[in-house]
């Protein structure tokens, strides 16, 4: 039996690699990675290259005055799927220890997760796309046919982000990027607007100690129980 055209919506905290896990998904199983936590750094690294977030602080009439002319979307690059805005590529400016320490404060303003779920409603048009954000299962698709709530150990995330930014050429101390994710776990989880919380129907996948291939399994699992799965030829073992 085939994956019927769903809708999965991934949330969990930060660094527990739900980006890393939707691709992978995505690309074993034939859907549509969406990257909701890279539209809400595009809105984070337009306020700031806009001068809309002097000393760390979000100018909001200025921000929602200006977001209407933003033109964020996704573009295809073989089986990665890539953040613009306008004919620019964003990726690894949006990734950087600067956005992610406003990205959460950025997030918690309501027109701009209004803004980011209309287009995020858009892209999704006509089914089977896998999505990963802090709200998808409970705010933007609440009847999204497949949940997944990720979660992980402080300190395994604080060591993967860490890895991930240092791979990129940045420098930071290994104190400062768990004192973010503290930061950044607080605001999500404490926001008025969607805050961060596990779905009563998700799964939850604690992947602490898994590596990829055994996600993908742990994944592979929840489909034969759900859909009746028995082949999955994409799949190396």
């Amino acid at each position: 039996m085939t994956i019927p055209d769903i809708t999965i919506a991934v949330d969990g905290y930060s660094s527990t690699g739900k980006s890393t896990f939707a691709k992978m998904v995505a690309k074993e199983f034939g859907f549509l990675y969406l990257d909701s936590g890279a539209m809400y750094r595009g809105v984070t690294l337009f306020a700031m290259e806009g001068g809309m977030a002097p000393g760390g602080k979000i100018d909001e009439p200025a921000l929602q005055k200006t977001l209407p002319q933003l033109d964020l979307h996704f573009e295809r690059d073989d089986d990665k799927t890539l953040l613009f805005s306008g004919s620019r590529c964003i990726e690894k400016e949006i990734r950087t220890l600067e956005v992610s320490a406003l990205v959460s404060p950025v997030s918690a303003i309501p027109f701009v997760r209004a803004w980011v779920d209309e287009r995020l409603h858009a892209f999704s048009e006509g089914g089977r796309v896998i999505m990963d954000g802090r709200d998808i299962g409970t705010t933007v698709f609440p009847n999204a046919e497949v949940k997944i709530f990720m979660t992980a150990e402080p300190a395994t995330r604080a060591q993967r982000r860490y890895d991930e930014l240092v791979a990129k050429g940045d420098n930071p101390s290994l104190e400062d990027v768990m004192k973010n994710l503290q930061e950044r776990d607080y605001i999500d989880s404490h926001r008025e607007t969607s805050p961060l919380r596990q779905a009563e129907d998700a799964f939850v996948l604690d992947n602490t100690h898994m590596t990829l291939h055994e996600e993908l399994v742990w994944m592979l699992g929840l489909f034969q129980g759900r859909f009746g799965l028995l082949e999955t030829p994409g799949i190396t073992w």
